[in-house]
C-alpha cells in the first residue's frame, strides 16, 4: 500500500512539472507576440528621430 501511495505522489509531482512547462511555453508566445510590434514601433519612432536630425536610418 505504501509503495502504492509513493508511486501517487511520485506522478502527481511529474504531471505537475508538465503543467509548469505548458504555462512557461504560453508566457513565452505570448511575450514573443507582443513584444514584436513593439519593437518594430520602437524601431520606426527612432528612425523618424534620426531623420529629422539629419541622419541615416536603421535598416
Amino acid at each position: 500500500m505504501l509503495e502504492r501511495v509513493k508511486h501517487l505522489v511520485a506522478d502527481e509531482e511529474g504531471q505537475g512539472m508538465a503543467e509548469y512547462g505548458l504555462i512557461l511555453a504560453l508566457v513565452a508566445v505570448v511575450a514573443a507576440a507582443a513584444l514584436t510590434p513593439l519593437g518594430t514601433g520602437i524601431k520606426a519612432k527612432f528612425n523618424e528621430v534620426v531623420t529629422k536630425l539629419g541622419g541615416t536610418p536603421a535598416p
